[in-house]
């Protein structure tokens, strides 16, 4: 099979990004975790060679660091076609797009992060590229104008998004396949690290394993940035090997606790229930209380703590529940009014 050329249209990854990108499988039965997904994307890569046709254009949706960009790459290597990465924010014209579009060879693959983020002149451009395979360019002005189509080859779209609600609703029903991301459970999340320890070279104990996998929150990126930093502090504390003390002391130093919560989660938490008395409360007026972008907050901590069960969504705002009192140790009172801080 062709080896995979990896054509990245934004700028050159830090370091970090680099290594992350060695520690990513390349193929399928590489990849741990999302089983169901797993499943559903064999059967589509399967039945596209046998019929020696282009992938359908699939969307992957769900917070961030689970595993979409990873998966784009893992599909073009299966298939053995070339791909290419951008954003959604870094096409700010529908040239732009006709320009990557018009260079694409036949079931060659375009994957696009934060697609919700695409401007409505650029989805224009994309909604015939994707049904038609089809460019539609207008060519003078006034009575004279006419239209002229470009017909491009079979290719496939990847979609990535945080925000599956902020998709307009014709450019989702283009991609033929929708998958949703779950986080990870903590087996899952101890082979992945078990593996980038082994592809980095690290001595670590079966504990110390164990102690990274439970305290990444469910979320690859964030196990394998433990890994790297809790590797540093064996280096430098210790004798280079991972142990479950080691682990412990430098994820403490972290200011991660047994949970993965780090001082940004509790701080919101603290926020909705000392001034707030438990909310409701607005995302806005939490973001200027704590100094932190509103969208980091709903992409990044709101998942997490939603999914441990921390924190409320309702219609006036969020709500800590009285788990999030119990994790902090603060009384929790069943007679308390909702505060009025909605944005």
């Amino acid at each position: 099979m062709a080896e995979v050329q990896k054509r990245v249209l934004n700028p050159e990854p830090q370091a970090d990004d680099r290594l992350d990108l060695t520690l990513r499988p390349s193929r399928l039965s590489e990849f741990v975790g999302q089983d169901q997904v797993r499943q559903n994307l064999s059967i589509l890569i399967d039945a596209a060679r046998q019929r020696n046709e282009a992938l359908e254009h699939v969307l992957f949706y769900g917070p961030p660091g689970l595993g979409k960009t990873t998966l784009a790459y893992v599909l073009a290597e299966e298939m053995g076609v070339n791909i290419k990465i951008t954003a959604g924010p870094a096409i700010e014209r529908a040239g732009d797009l006709a320009s990557i579009l018009s260079n694409l060879r036949a079931n060659d693959m375009i994957f696009i992060d934060e697609i919700h983020r695409l401007g409505r002149a650029v989805e224009e451009v994309l909604y015939p590229a994707m049904e038609d395979f089809a460019l539609d360019f207008v060519i003078g002005k006034g009575p004279s104008a006419r239209s002229i189509r470009l017909k491009l080859p079979r290719f496939t779209v990847i979609g990535a998004t945080t925000r599956l609600a902020l998709i307009t609703a014709p450019l989702r029903a283009r991609f033929g396949a929708v998958y949703r991301l779950d986080y990870y459970d903590v087996s899952a999340t101890k082979t992945i690290v078990n593996r980038a320890a082994g592809l980095l070279k690290v001595r670590a104990e079966e504990d110390g394993i164990v102690e990274i996998a439970r305290r990444a929150r469910g979320t690859p990126r964030v196990a394998l940035r433990l890994l790297r930093r809790v590797r540093d502090y064996a280096q430098v504390r210790g004798n280079g090997v991972i142990t479950r003390d080691i682990a412990i002391d430098a994820l403490n130093l972290m200011e991660v606790d047994a949970l993965g919560l780090d001082e940004v989660d509790r701080r919101v938490l603290r926020t909705i229930i000392e001034k707030y008395n438990g909310g409701p409360v607005g995302l806005d007026t939490i973001s200027a209380s704590i100094s932190e972008e509103a969208d980091t907050i709903m992409d990044v901590i709101e998942p997490y703590l939603l999914q441990l069960g921390f924190l409320d969504r309702t219609p006036r705002g969020r709500m800590a529940t009285r788990r999030a009192y119990e994790y902090l140790g603060l009384p929790y009172n069943d007679m308390q009014q909702p505060a009025l801080f909605n944005s």
